[in-house]
């Protein structure tokens, strides 16, 4: 279903702070990628901002790098171009290289046009001071707050919201009813026994496939939220606190125990959920997509169940870490046709509710969270419920220096996995490496 564009005299009803977020924790895909053609949206693209002529443009992104998002770029781009009469050039890089390629073309004036972003990075490239004010293209477009606020840098707009979620436990019904869990405990201590009767299950199964690769251990820093570390406060970094401490004794307990897997990173993760080889992984709710093209079982679709993330106090909410892309502008030749393009991609309501049809990625507006199409995935309104709503973006996302930050704490976090340190001994020392970094 390809929802009907929106005129500039549509009303859209708001909706509640609920139903937004039970709406908005999705991005899982409702057809097979294989079986999905460009569209563009169906939509014809607006002309130029302020009547200015519109020019050439490139837009950057690291899924026009990913064989299932390729062509739905693509066919936007395609339709955006013809529509203004221009040629919309697309830049790719594979996504562990995206960041470092982006700043590296930027600093050195070597690319203007608009491109996504990881919610992550804003702060990033935004240092830069080459990224343009998109404040005013982003009023009267339907978006909701959530999404706005995660495009806002020291107060600035510079981004327009593309798609938001959040990452959290992803599950496996039919395993989980196997070892006799018809509810997934919403304390760590019964979670830890859940994962105790999953093992018994099959000696080759992984009970929770949690990060455990470097790449991506900054997932423990959610565990590290669920005991009660704050991460950092007021400039001052607070792990090797004890609520650390004890957080990563007890991930080193599971570790010693086998009840997650070694050297796991995300991709790993799904590919072990997509064979029935573990079952609760981390992901955003966009995994959906992957893990069902990789997998031998039909119906796994209606087995996947998301949880909220077990806490260690009762009246704890369950942590989350916000997930989202967003598309930024910077200066240069094409930037304003670029901007144009920002707008129209992540706002017409064709073409947002299209690229969840096609991609399973959550549009950002109230009118593309209205549509039946996103409304009536049970799954997504479940994740929105039960991750999505306490979901947070991570304290270190201000610092520009936030990937060094999670890479020293991801050291000396496999460095209590591996034996090498102490809880204690490693997260002081991870307290101090990440504490340099920010001073």
């Amino acid at each position: 279903m390809t929802a009907q564009r929106p005129t500039a005299t549509t009303v859209v009803d708001d909706l509640s702070r609920r139903r937004i977020l039970q709406l908005f924790g999705i991005g899982a895909g409702t057809a097979a990628l294989a079986a999905c053609a460009p569209s563009g949206g169906g939509a014809s693209a607006p002309a130029a901002s302020g009547g200015s002529t519109a020019q050439n443009f490139s837009f950057a992104s690291w899924s026009l790098s990913e064989e299932a998002a390729k062509p739905v770029i693509t066919g936007q781009l395609d339709t955006f171009g013809a529509d203004v009469g221009v040629d919309a050039t697309p830049v790719s890089y594979p996504y562990n290289e995206y960041l470092n390629q982006l700043m590296l073309q930027t600093r050195g004036g070597e690319f203007s046009g608009a491109a996504q972003l990881d919610i992550a990075w804003l702060g990033t490239l935004a240092a830069l001071g080459k990224l343009q004010d998109l404040s005013a293209l982003a009023q009267g477009r339907g978006y909701i707050g959530a999404g706005l606020s995660v495009g806002q840098f020291d107060g600035v707009q510079y981004g327009l919201p593309w798609t938001l979620g959040a990452i959290g436990l992803v599950g496996n019904r039919e395993i989980l009813d196997r070892a006799g869990i018809t509810e997934l405990p919403s304390d760590v201590a019964g979670f830890e026994d859940a994962l105790r009767e999953l093992k018994k299950l099959d000696g080759g199964l992984v009970p929770y496939a949690a990060s455990t690769k470097v790449a991506q251990l900054k997932d423990v820093q959610t565990w590290m939220q669920t005991f009660g570390c704050t991460l950092v406060e007021d400039g001052r970094v607070t792990i090797g606190d004890d609520a650390s401490v004890e957080a990563m004794t007890w991930y080193k307990r599971l570790y010693d125990d086998g009840l997650i897997g070694a050297d796991v990173d995300r991709f790993d993760a799904r590919s072990l959920f997509a064979q029935g080889k573990t079952a609760l992984y981390d992901d955003a709710p966009v995994g959906r997509s992957a893990v069902l093209a990789d997998s031998p079982d039909t119906e796994l679709g209606d087995k996947l169940v998301p949880f909220s993330r077990p806490v260690a106090s009762s009246g704890d909410d369950p942590r989350a870490l916000a997930w989202g892309h967003v598309i930024v502008v910077v200066d240069g030749d094409g930037a304003g046709t670029a901007a144009d393009y920002a707008r129209w991609v992540t706002s017409d309501e064709a073409v947002v509710v299209d690229y969840f049809e096609q991609l399973g990625l959550p549009p950002t507006t109230q009118a593309g969270l209205s549509s039946e199409a996103v409304a009536s995935d049970q799954f997504i309104s479940q994740f929105g419920e039960r991750i999505t709503e306490t979901s947070t973006p991570s304290p270190f996302w201000v610092y520009p220096q936030y990937g060094q930050i999670d890479s020293a704490i991801a050291e000396h976090v496999q460095a209590v996995l591996v034996g090498s340190a102490t809880p204690r001994e490693a997260m002081k020392a991870a307290r101090d490496e990440a504490q340099s970094l920010i001073d």
